[in-house]
């Protein structure tokens, strides 16, 4: 089988409901990334930080996958697929997707804040100061946080370089370092991006622009991956 390597960010998730950070109406108009996303805002104001990931946990326990996520999932038939997500959420496993890496961190995860390799399963929306790690630790959201190293960046681009066909679907390449994995895909490799709004990335002439949303986009890049392949 190829080997399907697949970027996606908020705009997958947002056609199922999960408010977006950069969009007019997203979370950023609410809430100041200093405040919520950052190491000094954890250590200003811990209760505050809990918070905020509570309501995007509680929210985000109430949404469903949409076609996009699903179509992803289907594709394991016809390819072998690495999903490398820039989202919090658990839409991609809880379609069926079998391979994900999360750049950015599990929502549904709480980690040490004394040894960070502690990392749990969370088993309700809900994280509270004086819940505590095996060591006696407080615990923290398992984000990464504005100013924090991207723990899983390496392997991404590893997978990356191995790709057969890569796409891109839900993001706008403005997020970095994420967006820079689309420059390790091998020069001879189609990448395809699904957005509505077309990246000016000025990169490699192999790219197929798919200016949708990331439903109708999946619907028609299956058909076309799934055609190319009977040929």
């Amino acid at each position: 089988m190829k080997k399907l390597v697949v970027l996606s960010g908020a705009g997958i998730s947002a056609e199922s409901g999960i408010s977006t950070f950069r969009d007019n109406g997203g979370l950023w108009d609410n809430y100041r990334i200093e405040d919520v996303a950052t190491p000094e805002a954890w250590h200003k104001n811990q209760e505050f930080v809990l918070d905020f990931y509570n309501q995007r946990r509680k929210q985000a326990s109430s949404v469903k996958p949409n076609p996009a996520h699903y179509a992803l999932a289907e594709l394991e038939k016809h390819f072998e697929i690495t999903i490398i997500t820039q989202n919090v959420d658990n839409l991609h496993e809880i379609a069926g997707s079998t391979n994900v890496i999360h750049l950015h961190g599990e929502l549904f995860k709480s980690r040490s804040t004394k040894n960070p390799d502690l990392v749990y399963e969370m088993k309700s929306w809900e994280l509270k100061k004086g819940d505590l790690c095996e060591l006696g630790s407080q615990l923290r959201p398992h984000i990464v946080w504005f100013g924090e190293e991207v723990p899983m960046m390496e392997t991404a681009i590893d997978i990356t370089e191995q790709a057969d066909l890569f796409l891109v679907i839900g993001t706008s390449l403005a997020v970095y370092p994420a967006a820079g994995l689309v420059h390790y895909v091998g020069s001879s490799r189609p990448i395809y991006i699904i957005d509505p709004a077309k990246p000016d990335i000025g990169l490699k002439k192999n790219m197929t622009f798919i200016q949708e949303k990331a439903t109708t986009g999946m619907e028609i890049l299956t058909k076309k991956l799934i055609d190319e392949q009977q040929i």
